[in-house]
């Protein structure tokens, strides 16, 4: 046999699409090419195999060997080929059985010694395997510090091996049935254990919001001094939010397998994202030669909190503009596209002014009023336009500090919020935040007396049509909270003063 072709996955996004390594063994002088659009690291495989292969005990065959990984125009990146191309230089040169190579699928990167070293998106290309229309979905034979991960995709036929040897023995004796074991997973998935709002003393107009942002996926903006609780307000918002389904969890999880980020501990947790001001354009987006998910698609089902907003490059804040509307983010590059989820929840805080004491009762604030225009300018209209509550967070008392905290757990809360956003589901099968215009006016609809209050509160604030929208759907979810199947006058007050922007105070 002097040829040999075995399946794996290159990563294009959030898609893993399928690869066949084909190994071809042709007599001349002894020689090694990789071809099919290989990056540095695949082209360096030859040398880690080469090594492998030596240190496993087999031989090196002294002929041409030519590697094509087909479709010749899909790039390939990373270590991960090197097992697929280990084992078909060995099933080309007939050390080992090839006639079942073509039920598995491969990944792992190869250490000189021949140990299997983990890969980053085994979780990504688990599922895209086990949701293969092309036949029968193929067992999968990865490295065992991924096996737990992989096998979070429900029935799938997860193999993990720990040296190239190993996954030679199981070949060489398959038919004997011994080798390598179907992982089964025997790890307990631990709960999620978010920080509880009971610490939060206080603050019941800002906890109030949070739980309408909760539960009808909302943006928040809080705004309030230094010390005022806004960072400890928004560490919890995690723990408001309804359980995760086993389809967000999924989603969630495979894009952080994308960077080597996830862990089996994590499963069904919510991410809680917190990027500093420094954070570049890419990096909050994601991007780079080969197109990794960034800052909001590592949020995915979770929250993206950004303290200090202000402090954001202004044109690094701009590119949340179309996520924030779509739930999605493209990534174009010359050479390929790739698009990534990013429906998460925002949630930003900042100071009213330079120094941060605006409006505070010690008169502490000496901002003049250009200086105070320029801070908050730094946030684009546009960009606060799309942020559906903005929230002043005001100075604690010294009496409320020293009391004992007396508030709700985020437990009762989270129940409030769970069967708002199950009336929700029930009445259109998604969070209110996501309504389209036309579910708007099906959903959304007022009486008289709510509508002529949101038409005054238009025109004098002089709000866009998104706002108006906004507006309503908060008032949708607060009227959900309180079980009532019709959006009352009451219901959009409320909303209406949660939209108090900061150009409108």
């Amino acid at each position: 046999m002097s040829i040999a072709v075995l399946h794996s996955r290159a990563l294009s996004g959030m898609d893993a699409l399928s690869v066949s390594v084909e190994v071809h063994l042709a007599n001349g002088l002894p020689s090694f090419t990789i071809v099919g659009l290989p990056d540095a690291e695949v082209r360096e495989s030859k040398d880690r195999v080469r090594a492998a292969l030596l240190n496993a005990g087999f031989q090196i065959p002294a002929k041409r060997i030519t590697i094509n990984l087909a479709p010749a125009d899909l790039p390939k990146e990373s270590g991960r080929f090197d097992l697929p191309i280990a084992l078909g230089i060995l099933a080309a040169s007939d050390q080992i059985p090839g006639d079942q190579l073509h039920r598995y699928e491969f990944a792992g990167e190869l250490s000189l010694s021949g140990r299997l070293r983990p890969i980053r998106g085994a979780l990504a290309m688990t599922f895209a395997m086990h949701r293969s229309t092309d036949g029968a979905p193929r067992a999968f034979i990865l490295p065992e510090d991924n096996a737990a991960e992989a096998a979070l995709v429900a029935d799938a036929a997860i193999y993990p091996a720990a040296s190239l040897l190993q996954v030679c023995s199981h070949f060489a004796a398959i038919h004997d049935e011994a080798g390598l074991e179907r992982y089964r997973s025997r790890q307990q998935v631990r709960a999620p254990d978010y920080p509880d709002f009971s610490d939060v003393k206080g603050q019941l107009q800002a906890k109030r919001a949070l739980e309408v942002a909760a539960a009808g996926a909302h943006s928040v903006l809080l705004v309030g001094p230094p010390g005022a609780g806004k960072t400890m307000l928004a560490a919890r918002f995690a723990g408001l939010l309804p359980p995760m389904s086993d389809e967000e969890a999924l989603e969630s999880a495979a894009v952080r397998s994308l960077t080597g980020g996830f862990s089996v501990a994590d499963w069904k947790t919510r991410p809680f994202r917190s990027p500093h001001h420094t954070t570049s354009g890419v990096a909050l987006v994601g991007g780079g030669h080969v197109p990794r998910p960034g800052e909001i698609s590592l949020a995915h089902c979770g929250v993206l909190f950004l303290d200090e907003l202000p402090e954001f490059d202004r044109r690094v804040l701009e590119v949340l503009r179309q996520p924030l509307e779509s739930g999605r983010i493209t990534i174009s590059r010359a050479a390929q596209q790739a698009d990534f989820p990013a429906r998460f929840q925002l949630i930003a805080a900042m100071n009213p002014c330079p120094c941060g004491y605006l409006g505070q009762p010690s008169g502490k604030c000496h901002c003049t009023p250009e200086a105070v225009l320029r801070y908050q300018g730094r946030i684009s209209g546009p960009l606060l336009d799309r942020i559906d509550m903005q929230i002043e967070v005001a100075a604690m008392a010294p009496h409320t500090l020293s009391a004992d905290a007396d508030g709700e757990s985020s437990e009762a809360i989270a129940a409030r919020v769970a069967q708002a956003f199950e009336l929700q589901l029930a009445r259109q099968g998604k969070a209110n935040q996501r309504l389209t215009t036309r579910e708007i006016d099906r959903h959304c609809r007022l009486d008289s007396s709510g509508e002529k209050l949101l038409r005054a509160s238009m025109l004098r604030l002089h709000w866009s049509a998104r706002a108006y929208h906004r507006v309503l759907k908060v008032a949708r979810t607060i009227a959900d909270l309180a079980g009532a199947t019709c959006v009352g006058t009451q219901h959009v007050a409320e909303a209406i003063q949660f939209r108090r922007a900061l150009r409108e105070r």
